[in-house]
């Protein structure tokens, strides 16, 4: 194999050959006099190989150093096969690592690996016998293994004093939880050559072999501080690598080494965008590699994300903004510009790169690379970008790595800063293989605009964020009087309160702006967010709710940055906070739904039946157990219910069409449930023979009137074959057990709290006997109650009686026994009686005379229900065809069977159709119960619009005016 220095195929220029020819000819004497360096003496004897290590000298007193302290090891670097190299010294160091008996031996066997690695990549580099990322790999080897070296001498010294106990003494760090994940460059195997390694240590207590497990926390910080101590302490034989483990979880508040599982929870609960970015290039480099892989794949869904990812393209773009800014990049120059930070630097490749494999990489797993040129590699194959871009884009990255270790080299610096003075820079060209300062710039320049231009592309689309008319300050302690003035005019009545509570925001008050990102991204999106914010209907209510919603939410880094990526959906939000709490708390909770809205299909159609039910096929698989249902189908419930609501806010759907799909959710959901319910009870119970269970909704379910607090009205009605006794499982029950005990289950799995919320309250109240008859009652119990026992009041409810979950055949039976229950022929003035008696009770109970108490108040929604379902009574039986569950279709119907005029009809469609839209809309933006002096202009906006009428005056005008009319429809009609 052929000596390194047989393979120098470039040189570095150097223009005064005087003083190191001097010190070179010198240093070859001293060869000459040993016999041990012949080979070394032959090397230098070649005008080639002079000329090499001349302008080495005159580029680099750093390794003129390196050089001249240690002949021997300038023997064994140009003389040796170079690809032979690595692995000998590596070799000794194992060797001198395992024979060392104390910290200061090992430190001097990895500082001597380190020098003699140093010296041979620098030449390798400098020479061209190395290509400059063949010299980034040959750099992070040696990180590694000296990581790898030290982590053995540490724990084979606490494995001596018996505190550890590996299952593989000779080998004491495997399998046995301690990880060491290289970070950045070191982890892409980009290392450059006088940088910093960054680290991220972790443990996994469930392999960690301590003596005495108490001590696990304390014993991993003082091994992770002596392997620091190990790798960056400066002796006499130099370092090995300045170390940072400022990456690791919440770097200021954390110990050195972090439990695996609290890292995980960390990730997953607080993570940011920037750690995502820092962890596509995570590797296990030292310590129990198999254990650094799993955890790196158990990181995976918290870096990629299966959806695209606004925050990410944001947040990298904002931090490239903030460094040029702080630092003064931002324009491209020569003298004192920073190659990695600057404009069209090393930093905007790699930022290039990552923020693609970020946005895409959760979607397509090829994209999960480290390295950056293989990064841009596969962005070209995926058709991210075109492959001239991938061209110019490598080259450049090439080679301003390669001028990064040059200016390194000179003195063993971690800086990327070009020199300043004209004879500084005239060095490093000259080092750099140029003859002059006027072509290095000139190469230089062009890489940097290269550069600049590719990612200007990248970001050319990002929103202006300025807000338009006004130049608002948000920062100091002192009120800016022309952000007063602004804000006055935007409609805010306390605009020192707002600021007052911005700069809470910024001093991070709260979980969502207490990380640097987040305050930065709000920083961008704040103008425009007031701005919207003033623009809401009520803007002191929306800022009010806003500043809730903010104090509600984990992290707001998501938020800011989609708000900033779509704009236009500033407003959406503004008026949720000015008139909707309840959607502004769905939000808080349901980072998604902001997403969804903003697919243009939201605003479009309802989603139907099929939609909804592959909504829950997709989120919740056949075989999932009832704990999991049950959480995502309230998941699924706050979204999709959200969706409605922003409907409803704004304007693209009316009530009756809000009140028909807040019923099929909740019919969607509560077929799921019942599936999931009945498969645990088969688990664990078996199957009643010939059993069949159907779930009947009634009230506003049955009628498809529901809002956004509409609770459910249900019945749950079973049944089985008449000789059987017990189900057939290994815990056999009754039938009236088994379907009571499904019911139990059925009324837990939509109604009980879980971590993620509630879906509904739910009443069972309107079955047979009430609250003293059994929870679930069989076919033949429900018709003979219905038959024989139930009271007028129940017949009434019964008109809204509708099978929404269950087998079609029960479907039909019980159908079957509603319908021929409710077309009996009855005593009109009995039943008359019956309903007025009713209605005089619930009045003494309820009755209010209050017009916004739109159900219970005279000629509300009670009397329109009651009108609908007395008259379907009554008819019925001669009319079967008015029976309906919905109110006001039961209405036109009895208009068309000639039982109910058309005007009376006309004038109850129009009541019920008002007092549903009012009360769509007050369920939707408020729990409380809706007081004209109290309520916010927005909501009383809103109720306005609903009503399709031009101001608040004239909506109350006309909501007495219905009253009224069904009032004494009421009176007229109940006879």
């Amino acid at each position: 194999m052929t000596a390194l220095f047989a393979l120098i195929s470039e040189c570095p220029v150097a223009a005064e050959h005087g003083a190191h020819r001097e010190r070179l000819d010198a240093l070859a004497d001293d060869i000459e006099k040993d016999a041990s360096l012949s080979d070394l003496a032959r090397a230098v004897s070649s005008p080639a190989v002079r000329t090499f290590l001349a302008s080495v000298f005159a580029g680099s007193p750093y390794l003129r150093l390196l050089i001249e302290r240690d002949l021997p090891r300038l023997q064994r670097v140009l003389c040796d096969p170079p690809a032979m190299q690595l692995p000998r010294l590596e070799s000794e160091l194992l060797a001198r690592i395992e024979a060392a008996h104390d910290i200061p031996a090992a430190m001097r066997a990895l500082r001597q690996f380190k020098n003699e690695a140093a010296l041979l990549i620098a030449l390798a580099d400098l020479g061209g016998v190395w290509p400059v990322m063949e010299a980034t790999a040959a750099l992070s080897r040696t990180a590694d293994f000296a990581l790898q070296m030290a982590v053995r001498f540490l724990l084979g010294q606490a494995t001596a004093r018996g505190d550890w106990q590996p299952p593989y003494p000779s080998e004491p760090e495997r399998d046995t939880g301690y990880i060491v994940l290289a970070m950045g460059k070191h982890g892409a195997r980009e290392l450059n050559y006088s940088s910093d390694i960054d680290l991220i240590v972790f443990f996994e207590p469930a392999k960690v072999p301590l003596r005495d497990p108490s001590t696990m926390q304390s014993f991993f910080v003082r091994l992770t501080r002596d392997l620091v101590r190990m790798m960056e302490e400066r002796t006499a034989d130099g370092y090995v690598f300045r170390t940072d483990l400022r990456l690791r979880p919440d770097a200021g508040a954390t110990q050195l080494a972090i439990a695996t599982d609290a890292a995980l929870v960390y990730y997953e609960s607080f993570g940011q965008n920037w750690e995502r970015a820092a962890l596509i290039k995570a590797r296990a480099v030292a310590g129990d590699l198999d254990a650094g892989d799993a955890i790196i794949a158990e990181l995976a869904p918290f870096v990629w994300r299966k959806y695209l990812d606004f925050a990410a393209i944001a947040d990298v773009h904002a931090m490239k903004r903030q460094i040029h800014a702080v630092k003064g990049f931002a324009e491209i120059a020569i003298a004192g510009h920073n190659i990695k930070l600057g404009a069209g630097g090393i930093r905007e490749i790699e930022f290039f790169a990552q923020t693609q494999q970020l946005i895409a990489g959760g979607r397509q797993r090829d994209l999960r690379v480290r390295e950056t040129l293989i990064a841009l590699d596969t962005l070209v194959e995926r058709g991210w970008i075109k492959a001239d871009v991938r061209d110019d884009l490598s080259a450049a990255y090439r080679h301003l790595r390669r001028i990064e270790h040059r200016l390194q080299m000179m003195a063993d610096e971690q800086t990327q800063e070009l020199p300043t003075d004209a004879a500084a820079i005239e060095r490093l060209a000259q080092f750099s293989g140029y003859p002059d300062t006027a072509a290095f710039s000139e190469d230089l320049t062009r890489v940097f605009q290269t550069v600049q231009r590719h990612y200007r592309v990248l970001f050319e689309s990002s929103p202006n964020l300025t807000s338009a008319g006004a130049n608002m300050v948000f920062a100091g302690q002192i009120d800016d009087p022309g952000t007063v003035a602004a804000l006055t005019e935007m409609g805010f009545s306390q605009p020192s309160s707002v600021l007052a509570t911005i700069r809470g925001w910024h001093h991070g008050r709260y979980a969502a702006v207490r990380s640097p990102r987040a305050r930065e991204r709000l920083t961008e999106v704040q103008p425009i967010l007031i701005a919207a914010l003033g623009a809401s209907a009520d803007p002191d209510r929306a800022f009010m709710n806003f500043d809730r919603f903010l104090a509600e939410m984990p992290e707001g880094v998501q938020l800011f940055s989609l708000l900033r990526a779509n704009p236009n959906l500033l407003q959406l939000v503004a008026d949720v906070m000015g008139v909707a709490p309840r959607l502004a708390r769905t939000m808080s909770r349901r980072r998604r739904v902001l997403d969804a809205v903003l697919d243009p299909r939201t605003f479009g159609v309802l989603p139907s039946k099929a939609d909804l039910n592959a909504v829950v096929a997709s989120e919740i698989p056949l075989d999932a157990r009832l704990d999991d249902v049950l959480d995502h189908v309230r998941i699924i419930g706050q979204e999709q219910a959200f969706l409605i609501g922003v409907r409803v806010l704004t304007g693209t759907v009316h009530a009756g069409q809000a009140g028909q799909a807040y019923a099929m959710l909740a019919e969607t959901l509560i077929s799921r449930v019942q599936a999931a319910v009945e498969a645990d009870l088969e688990r664990n119970n078996g199957l009643v023979p010939g059993g069949a269970a159907v779930v009947v909704a009634m009230g506003k379910l049955g009628g498809c009137e529901m809002t956004a607090a509409s609770d459910l009205d249900l019945i749950l009605i079973y049944d089985f074959d008449g000789d059987a006794m017990m189900s057939d499982g290994q815990k056999p029950l009754a039938p009236s057990q088994y379907y009571a005990r499904m019911t139990q289950r059925l009324i837990a799995g939509l109604s009980a709290p879980t971590a993620e919320g509630q879906l509904y309250d739910v009443d069972m109240r309107l079955r047979p006997s009430g609250q003293k008859g059994p929870l679930a009652a069989s076919l033949s119990s429900f018709q003979n109650y219905h038959n024989g026992e139930a009271w007028t009041w129940e017949h009434l409810a019964l008109t809204r009686a509708r099978v929404v979950s269950g087998p079609l055949a029960l479907k039909d039976k019980v159908d079957d026994i509603v319908r021929a229950t409710l077309t009996k022929r009855r005593d009109r003035a009995k039943t008359a009686a019956d309903v007025l008696e009713m209605r005089r009770l619930m009045a003494a109970e309820k009755g209010t005379d209050n017009i916004w108490h739109l159900k219970q108040v005279r000629g509300g929604l009670v009397d329109v229900e009651f009108i609908a379902q007395y008259l379907q009574l009554v008819s019925a039986h001669d009319h079967p065809d008015v029976l309906d569950t919905n109110t006001l279709a039961a209405i036109s119907k009895l208009a068309v069977a000639g039982v109910l005029s058309h005007g009376d009809a006309e004038v109850l469609v129009a009541a019920g159709k008002l007092l549903h839209d009012l009360g769509q809309v007050q369920r939707l933006c408020s729990d409380a119960d809706f007081d004209p002096e109290t309520a916010p202009a927005g909501l009383k906006q809103l109720m306005v619009q609903a009503a399709h009428l031009p101001d608040f005056r004239v909506l109350e005008a006309d909501l007495k005016a219905k009253l009224a009319a069904v009032h004494g429809l009421f009176d007229k009609l109940i006879v």
